[in-house]
């Protein structure tokens, strides 16, 4: 349990410090001082002075901070050298950095995996469900799909590819798998279901009803391909980032079944540092994709928030007044607090205890409610 903490602790401020080097480096090539870079907040413990900045490590060692010259509209004193003296399009690139760079990072240990060995499932069916055409047809757990309509299937994601255009190959699949040590050959004609998709949607496809064994193989690249697939991955998951805050932000998806936060986010740390090196590398992309992302999202305290800032100068032809940002900044961060405390409750409800006994007591209730139902009928 110690040795977990102290690497979700390791890999958060590593994950902190690349977002806050984006800062640093933007700041420093645009000629901006920068007075403190820290991992961590609260007291100074040491560090080091070198071209005018405070490198230190803090007392609290879970993020950390760029201080810029100029940075606060209160503490602006027109100097050359300081972030709110510098033109409209290079604050944009230094405020914007921290992001990039998370973004950049996740493509990098993405690419890392992919050269390493990403897992991807195997053909393997693990089960088969019934009234589904695969059990009509004779499929059965244990069968390794070898190709489907003449075309070889390594991963199950190909069999899912292969399903999904039986329309335009004449909707019957000729399957061909591996049973023990014989081959055999299956036509199978999909029906379309309704199922649920990556958020929790109901959605109609194509489907046979069979589902993947827990086998997992690591497929590796040379470093040039390695580098496609990185940045495919990362452009997917990106596409599907978004979508699913539209989702969110239209009502669509319920808030607190479908955002993680920072207790969350631990726990899957905590489970990928025991999986070995590919799974912690492959949750640490996520995270830092998902804080590049979501920290140029338009609400103010974030990046994306100082940018529309920067965009209504950049229109007014001048700033918002000192007062007005401090109003608006004010807001946003009570807002974004109990954001963060609804999230660390549904949190503690689905990964601890007090959760468990919740879902537990409501069960019993349910129990006690239907049997006394039944006594009545």
């Amino acid at each position: 349990m110690f040795l977990t903490i102290i690497f979700v602790v390791i890999i958060f401020s590593i994950i902190i410090i690349v977002h806050e080097a984006g800062h640093l480096f933007a700041a420093k090539k645009c000629g901006v001082k920068v007075e403190v870079f820290s991992l961590g907040f609260g007291r100074r413990l040491f560090g080091v002075k070198k071209g005018g900045t405070d490198y230190r490590i803090s007392l609290f060692p879970l993020g950390g901070y760029v201080k810029m010259a100029g940075e606060e509209p209160s503490e602006v004193t027109g100097k050359e050298d300081e972030l709110a003296s510098k033109p409209v399009g290079q604050r944009f690139w230094i405020i914007a950095a921290g992001s990039l760079t998370n973004y950049f990072f996740a493509f990098v240990l993405f690419s890392i995996v992919y050269m390493l060995g990403a897992p991807m499932l195997s053909t393997e069916i693990g089960e088969v469900l019934r009234e589904y055409p695969a059990a009509q047809a004779g499929l059965k757990a244990g069968d390794q799909i070898l190709a489907i309509n003449g075309s070889g299937v390594k991963y199950w994601e190909d069999v899912v590819k292969e399903i999904q255009r039986s329309p335009v190959s004449g909707h019957t699949l000729d399957m061909e798998v591996m049973r023990g040590e014989k081959r055999v050959k299956i036509d199978v004609k999909p029906d379309i279901r309704e199922t649920k998709n990556i958020f929790g949607q109901p959605i109609t496809r194509y489907m046979i009803g069979i589902a993947p064994a827990r086998k997992v193989l690591p497929v590796s690249y040379d470093p040039l391909r390695a580098l496609y697939y990185g940045g495919k991955k990362l452009l997917t998951l990106t596409g599907m980032t978004y979508q699913g805050i539209w989702l969110l932000v239209s009502g669509a998806l319920p808030l607190g079944a479908s955002v993680t936060g920072p207790i969350g986010i631990a726990r899957l740390m905590g489970e990928a540092v025991h999986l070995g090196v590919v799974p912690l590398l492959v949750i640490t992309a996520h995270i830092s994709m998902a804080l590049g992302i979501f920290n140029l999202l338009p609400f103010p305290v974030l990046d994306g928030g100082h940018i529309i800032f920067l965009g209504l100068e950049k229109l007014r032809g001048k700033p918002l007044s000192v007062k007005a940002q401090e109003i608006i900044t004010q807001i946003a961060l009570v807002l974004l607090i109990v954001f963060m405390l609804f999230v660390s409750w549904q949190d503690l409800l689905k990964f601890t205890p007090l959760g468990k006994r919740g879902i537990e007591k409501q069960k019993s209730v349910s129990l006690a409610s239907d049997s006394a139902k039944k006594q009545k009928a």
